[in-house]
């Protein structure tokens, strides 16, 4: 298992899904499956520090070969074991398609599932390129297993090429990332890094330092239960004031109709009886006073309700997810900067956008680990039409080197 395609291929065999209503952490015992073959590669690799501990967080170092490894920032590289719950990742069947020719590919002929250019435009500007592709029954896995073969191949590049000059290179591997929890214990002053990036970003070039601020919104409703035959001016439904609020929110701020920058408000779930009922949102924005607004407005709508239908009708309980880490990066530019120029060496060309969700590497920026955020080659996460280019990949590697040999460069010199 020497190649990035074969430690890719080799990683997406193990279901590493998280399950956002487990008490645990991880989240899933199946992720420390990998964790732990993981964790055995990089011995063999001849990383001697390498383990997983009691969280399932894998870690490694990478000893300096440079000159003044003192004088150059230890940097971290990242990405998470876990797949997405919102579809199976249990026998995953990668199909690699040689030399892309522009039309469509057939996932599954039986559920007439078909990965096609036409709805995933993107997809051309990868002809003559080699796609690995589900067989439809699944996702593939690139988020983020295509992120842990990149750095794996990375490292195992700078090992077998003593004459690249480096310093100190830490490596993580985390869970239940897909969940919102991935790096609730992970111990960043053990880790040592100074500087860190994460390797979960999607299309070629794309180079992400903008997250949305998040928070979590849960209306819990009590009604009144009354025989309905009697029930005129007394009763007071739950379940239709869980409806309501669905009308109270703005209908044209929802991901449906909101890109870029716009931010958003997300229905999650609603369920509930005439006695009792619970509204679940997701709130996004990547400006911190919108984003302040927009708590605010969840928080109205429990008080007008309450006024309309009588105290105690809504309880709304507000809790912050992550925030943007574009306030963090804006005073370590120098990791974006570099990123950009290996790029553009490396023949590609920057795609700076704001991130429509978060990353490891939000919540790792305000622990006091700057951390930004860099593509794999993988599209279309978290189902059946998930694909990851073989070339993007190879260029992930390539920037990864790249960046790690800058920074020894830059600093050992001076």
């Amino acid at each position: 298992m020497n190649t990035l395609l074969d430690r890719f291929l080799h990683y997406v065999s193990f279901d590493t899904q998280s399950d956002e209503r487990s008490l645990t952490f991880p989240s899933t015992d199946k992720q420390l499956i990998l964790a732990h073959e993981l964790t055995e590669e990089l011995l063999s690799m001849g990383l001697s520090d390498a383990s997983v501990d009691e969280n399932g967080y894998v870690t490694a170092t990478l000893p300096a070969n440079c000159n003044h490894p003192e004088l150059v920032p230890v940097l971290g590289f990242l990405a998470h074991m876990d797949t997405s719950p919102d579809a199976s990742g249990l026998n995953v069947k990668p199909r690699v398609v040689p030399s892309y020719d522009g039309g469509d590919i057939v996932l599954n002929a039986d559920r007439g599932m078909v990965l096609s250019p036409t709805a995933f435009p993107d997809m051309l500007k990868h002809v003559g390129e080699d796609f690995i592709v589900t067989d439809g029954s699944t996702l593939l896995g690139a988020d983020d297993k295509a992120g842990i073969a990149e750095i794996m191949t990375a490292v195992d590049f700078l090992l077998h090429n003593p004459d690249i000059l480096h310093g100190t290179v830490k490596v993580a591997f985390t869970p239940d990332e897909e969940v919102g929890q991935g790096v609730d214990r992970f111990d960043v002053a053990r880790f040592g890094a100074q500087f860190a990036y994460t390797l979960d970003g999607d299309e070629l070039g794309s180079l992400e330092y903008e997250n949305f601020n998040a928070a979590s919104v849960r209306f819990a409703i009590t009604g009144k239960s009354i025989h309905p035959g009697s029930a005129k001016s007394i009763m007071r439904n739950a379940g239709l004031i869980a409806g309501e609020i669905t009308t109270l929110f703005p209908a044209d701020e929802t991901p449906r109709t909101t890109e870029k920058y716009e931010g958003f408000y997300h229905l999650t779930s609603i369920e509930g009886t005439c006695e009792k009922a619970e509204v679940r949102y997701i709130v996004r924005d990547h400006d911190r006073r919108r984003f302040e607004q927009r708590k605010d407005m969840a928080r109205a709508i429990a008080d007008f309700l309450n006024a309309k239908y009588g105290e105690g009708t809504a309880e709304v309980d507000v809790r912050d997810s992550y925030y943007n880490m574009r306030e963090i990066i804006e005073h370590n530019m120098e990791l974006v900067d570099t990123a950009q120029a290996v790029m553009r060496k490396s023949g590609i060309v920057p795609l700076i956008k704001p991130v429509r969700g978060g990353t490891d590497g939000a919540r790792l920026s305000y622990m006091g680990l700057p951390c930004p955020n860099l593509f794999t080659g993988g599209r279309n996460y978290h189902g059946p039409y998930e694909y990851v280019v073989v070339q993007a990949m190879q260029k992930a590697v390539e920037v990864v080197v790249g960046i790690i040999s800058t920074y020894a460069d830059h600093y050992d010199r001076h």
